[in-house]
C-alpha cells in the first residue's frame, strides 16, 4: 500500500521547486502595477458611475414622457 503522505510530500517539494523557477517582481515593478491597477478601477468607477447617472436620467426623462 502507497503511503499517502509521502504523495504529499513530493506535492508540496513540487510546489517549492516551481515557486523558486518563478521570476517575482521588484519593488520598483509592483508599485508602478499596483498604481496602474487603482488608476484602472478608478476610472472604471467613474465611467460606471456616469454612465448608470445618464441611464437614469434617459429612463426618467422617458418615463415622464410616457405619462403624458
Amino acid at each position: 500500500m502507497k503511503n499517502p503522505f509521502s504523495s504529499v510530500r513530493i506535492f508540496f517539494t513540487e510546489i517549492i521547486g516551481e515557486l523558486q523557477k518563478a521570476t517575482w517582481p521588484t519593488r520598483t515593478e509592483l508599485r508602478n502595477s499596483t498604481v496602474i491597477v487603482i488608476a484602472a478601477a478608478a476610472i472604471l468607477g467613474l465611467f460606471t458611475s456616469i454612465s448608470d447617472f445618464a441611464l437614469v436620467q434617459v429612463v426618467d426623462v422617458l418615463t415622464t414622457w410616457m405619462r403624458g
